[in-house]
């Protein structure tokens, strides 16, 4: 497999597991509620990702992360180069004499080493981390990903069309990338993981059958006259128009009908006998779907397979908006792809191409902050809500550790005030001015509610998180020596990490921390046997 070589790289390779872990320390002042586990943490990243991850590791299941583009654009809040003073201090410090021959490349390729290495740290066997990035290095950004996560783990290249320059020279380039690896594609592929997200229309089909079956409760009939009239009503060019086909309805939703033949040719011949008149169905040309007579009876059993008035025609098969069990193609089927299923029910892959106007980002932004520019080139936090709901669930925790105007918090909030689901966020930003004053304050303003620039009134999405620096002084001196102020559940979470790889999340009291792979972990510290003791 190519790697890339770089000035620099042998300082930074395993430097990620040089940096001292520090402890988190709240600031009750910029925090906003109750602790719900979602969290901002000022301070370098790679410093702040090193202080997670005894509580992390192993737990996250989406990071995403807009790094510096390294365009060697200066001029604004939020430098997207390298020459940070911080980053120039710390390659300095890490790479030592040779940083001062460093190219650009060089440097950017130092610093987002480490950072990324600890990243892969946090990931759930089945997480995603996706990747913004412009022209400028997502050449070198798809070598380093290969090198730390493995090529196999590659998922996709996204392209994200924000702009056209119509004074462009040659090309309007006005796109940018969304690179996605998974920590684990064998997991995924064993876990037989499927991404889906919903068709255009598709929700608002859902709630008017919500609504029509509150008025009508199991009268199917009814509710079937009336989601037709719906439809009828609708707008020229509404979503919901294209999907007018799930007319019928029944205890799971709308549905439509959809083929029940094996895709390609070649399906298996055995007979499905017609309820009514008790004699073997037509058999399609290609066979049926389902590989065997069992499977058959099974989707025949969960009310899937609808027969039609005699034995002369074939059956067909339901098509809910939105797929109950087995709806989707599975390992029962006999068939490996999912390919055409989705286009028949309420679901869809999502494109490799995402289009969205840039501006449309940076006036939300504004908005917000009351018609003020506070940052440049916030990250549109629809389609980050967009693709993180793709690939996330109920619970799941999603990493940004280059936090910058908090898009990724909002996109997070959003999902939980559309879904009522709770996932949690947690942001990293090095800036303590933008942390406080921008990351922190839009999360707060979009959680209450703010009022635009126009005095237009917009509601809060609810929710809350705590805000934390990092300590000065680092968990153990030079001499190893633990600081003599850290409490016994910050070095319970080191302690766990250290022995088990994985985060911790218990709350104890006891000497036991827990049980891993069958071995017991004890931290005897501090008193905690309530034996008599110096410091104890």
């Amino acid at each position: 497999m190519p790697t890339l070589d770089w000035i620099g790289k042998a300082a930074v390779v395993k430097h990620h597991k040089e940096v001292p872990y520090r402890l988190l320390e709240p600031v009750p002042e910029l925090c906003h509620g109750e602790d719900s586990g979602n969290l901002i943490v000022q301070g370098d990243n790679l410093h702040a990702l090193k202080a997670l991850l005894p509580r992390y590791a192993g737990k996250v299941k989406c990071i995403y992360i807009d790094p510096p583009y390294n365009t060697g654009s200066e001029g604004w809040v939020y430098n997207d180069n390298v020459n940070s003073p911080e980053i120039r201090q710390w390659l300095g410090d890490v790479v030592g004499k040779e940083a001062e021959d460093l190219s650009r490349h060089d440097k950017w390729l130092c610093m987002m080493y480490p950072r990324l290495a600890l990243l892969r740290s946090f990931l759930k066997d089945d997480g995603v981390i996706f990747i913004s990035m412009d022209d400028f290095e997502i050449h070198n950004l798809r070598l380093l990903m290969n090198e730390i996560f493995g090529n196999q783990n590659f998922i996709a290249q996204l392209v994200w069309d924000k702009t056209r320059k119509n004074d462009a020279r040659l090309f309007s380039v006005g796109h940018e990338y969304l690179l996605v690896y998974a920590k684990s594609l064998t997991t995924l592929r064993r876990l037989k993981t499927i991404w889906r997200e919903q068709k255009p229309g598709a929700a608002e089909i859902v709630e008017e059958w919500k609504r029509l079956k509150e008025t009508h409760g199991d009268d199917f009939e009814s509710i079937q006259g009336a989601l037709r009239d719906w439809y009828k009503d609708l707008p020229k060019g509404h979503p919901s128009k294209k999907l007018s086909r799930y007319k019928w309805v029944d205890a799971n939703g709308p549905w439509r009908d959809r083929d029940i033949s094996w895709p390609g040719g070649g399906g298996p011949r055995y007979d499905v006998i017609h309820p009514v008149t008790q004699l073997p169905c037509k058999v399609p040309q290609a066979g049926w779907r389902f590989a065997s007579e069992e499977v058959m009876n099974e989707q025949i059993h969960r009310g899937l397979v609808v027969f039609r008035n005699d034995h002369t025609q074939p059956p067909f098969r339901k098509a809910h908006l939105l797929p109950v069990l087995d709806e989707l193609a599975s390992e029962e089927s006999g068939i490996d792809e999912v390919n055409g299923d989705d286009e028949q029910v309420g679901l869809q892959v999502m494109p490799s191409v995402i289009q969205k106007q840039a501006q449309v980002a940076v006036r939300t932004l504004r908005d917000i902050f009351g018609g003020k520019k506070v940052f440049e080139n916030p990250k549109d936090h629809e389609v980050l809500a967009r693709v993180i709901e793709y690939v996330t669930l109920e619970g799941d925790i999603i990493l940004d550790s280059f936090a910058g105007s908090a898009s990724t918090a909002h996109a997070v909030l959003e999902i939980n005030r559309r879904t009522n689901k709770k996932r949690k966020f947690i942001l990293v930003e090095m800036d303590a001015h933008i942390a406080e004053t921008v990351t922190s304050e839009r999360v707060k303003k979009v959680c209450i509610g703010y009022k635009t620039a126009k005095d237009k009134q917009v509601e809060g999405l609810g929710g809350s998180f705590q805000f934390c620096r990092l300590s000065e002084k680092p968990l153990f001196d030079l001499d190893g020596q633990i600081r003599a102020d850290v409490r016994f559940p910050q070095l319970a979470e080191f302690v766990w990490f250290v022995e088990t790889g994985s985060g911790f999340s218990n709350q104890t009291d006891t000497a036991l921390l827990g049980i891993h792979e069958g071995r017991a972990v004890f931290l005897l510290y501090n008193g905690i046997l309530k034996d008599h003791s110096i410091d104890g």
